[in-house]
């Protein structure tokens, strides 16, 4: 699968350039939605922050991406 934003992406600019990711946050309990740090966490930030695994969170958000084509 094509990446459709890079490691360096902010959680802020994966919601606005894909707003199928937002399910994907909330479904990992995540509260990023309006949250001041989101514009500056990258995926690999805010899974550490939330003991999330990286690797599935960044899949799940590249899965949302795609859908929204």
């Amino acid at each position: 699968m094509k990446r459709k934003f890079s490691d360096d992406a902010t959680m802020d600019e994966i919601m606005r350039m894909s707003p199928a990711a937002i399910r994907i946050v909330l479904q990992h309990g995540m509260l990023c939605v309006g949250c001041p740090i989101a514009s500056f966490h990258t995926i690999a930030d805010a899974a550490r922050e939330h003991h999330l695994d990286e690797e599935q969170l960044s899949c799940d958000l590249q899965a949302a991406a795609g859908s929204s084509d």
